[in-house]
């Protein structure tokens, strides 16, 4: 059975897809974005998964790719066309290939025309497909930068893509209005560039006279991508929690284990946010805990001060969730909750005080 997830970033308008092998447990990840590297190893290990590939559609122009960060993150491998020019790639693919990740595979599909080095990705059962910037949802990529050709878009998606079955649901890399998915039906009907009765020379006079700015980020992001998104100094890397082994959530919680706690209760403040009669129950509260009801906890933010980490924790980690979030936001930078609350603290052994008997 396939596992799938359509993923997004808000500044570029980028998806990234994730599909998944349930029974092997291997996963491969389309067009990751770098600022989500996070997020995406997140999901990754929640669902169980062990990322084999992160796949590149193209060479992108507005953002800069995830690929080799995952890489250093879950050792999966790099690959992208091989005619797309990129530095440090695990696989360079050409027309034909397969990208197997447990049962499945997914079949490569040159569609150069946006850029010389475009990739369509089509699932074993041709029941999906991800397309890139070659073909949007009632629309497609620019061609006029990054040896792009209208000629060869027109019979990329043509030939490519648009002669997979009528029902072969197509995901693109981008879509700025918020639509999700199309068809090969679809767009053949209802795309007013690449639909109906359109032919090459109605194609290329279109797209010919766009007079599109380019990318904001082109300067940044093509280098970038060039080099699989490795950065060229270690200042560029997001910057990880030093405090304590925190893990970060696909609901973009960190997490601390009740292990990491019972190592630093010397030098954190651990603040329980259950209710007065909670904190007294069976299930008892950590030594030193303050305790600060959820409700009235954004009375005393500015009592926490700066000078140690705060760690929440509630009865089993929902309210305490929030409670860190709730700290983030009003800037507590080192911050954490404490996973699976005073449930797992018990279950895993650890002393607690003040519990009635």
């Amino acid at each position: 059975m396939i596992l799938f997830r359509q993923l997004f970033d808000a500044v570029s308008s980028t998806y990234t897809y994730l599909l998944g092998d349930q029974r092997a447990h291997e996963a491969v990840l389309i067009d990751p974005v770098f600022e989500h590297t996070r997020r995406d190893t997140a999901l990754i290990r929640e669902l169980g998964l062990k990322l084999r590939y992160t796949l590149e559609t193209h060479v992108h122009a507005d953002h800069i790719t995830g690929a080799w960060l995952l890489r250093q993150c879950c050792g999966s491998q790099i690959a992208m066309a091989a005619n797309a020019g990129a530095r440090g790639a695990d696989r360079l693919l050409q027309h034909g290939d397969r990208i197997e990740f447990g049962s499945h595979y997914l079949a490569v599909r040159a569609t150069p025309g946006h850029t010389s080095g475009c990739l369509t990705y089509v699932l074993d059962d041709q029941s999906m497909a991800f397309t890139g910037d070659a073909l949007l949802i009632r629309g497609c990529g620019r061609t006029d930068f990054q040896q792009g050709s209208a000629v060869t878009l027109f019979q990329s998606v043509r030939g490519q893509i648009l002669t997979l079955p009528p029902e072969c649901l197509l995901y693109p890399a981008h879509d700025y209005r918020g639509l999700t998915v199309t068809s090969v039906g679809e767009e053949m009907s209802y795309n007013p560039r690449l639909g109906g009765d359109i032919d090459v020379n109605d194609f290329a006079g279109f797209m010919n006279n766009l007079g599109l700015p380019h990318p904001k980020l082109m300067d940044v992001a093509l280098p970038a991508n060039l080099n699989c998104g490795r950065p060229s100094d270690s200042s560029a890397l997001p910057d990880e929690p030093d405090w304590a082994p925190l893990i970060f959530t696909f609901g973009g919680i960190w997490e601390i284990e009740p292990q990491g706690l019972a190592e630093l209760m010397a030098g954190v403040q651990i603040i329980d946010v259950r209710e007065e009669s909670e904190f007294t129950d069976e299930l008892g509260h950590i030594q030193g805990a303050r305790l600060i009801p959820l409700s009235t906890l954004p009375a005393y933010i500015a009592t926490l001060g700066g000078a140690r980490p705060v760690v929440t924790v509630c009865r089993a980690g929902a309210r305490s969730a929030q409670a860190s979030l709730m700290l983030r936001k009003s800037g507590v930078a080192r911050v954490a909750n404490l996973a699976g609350g005073m449930l797992r603290w018990r279950a895993e052994g650890f002393p607690v005080e003040g519990n009635r008997q």
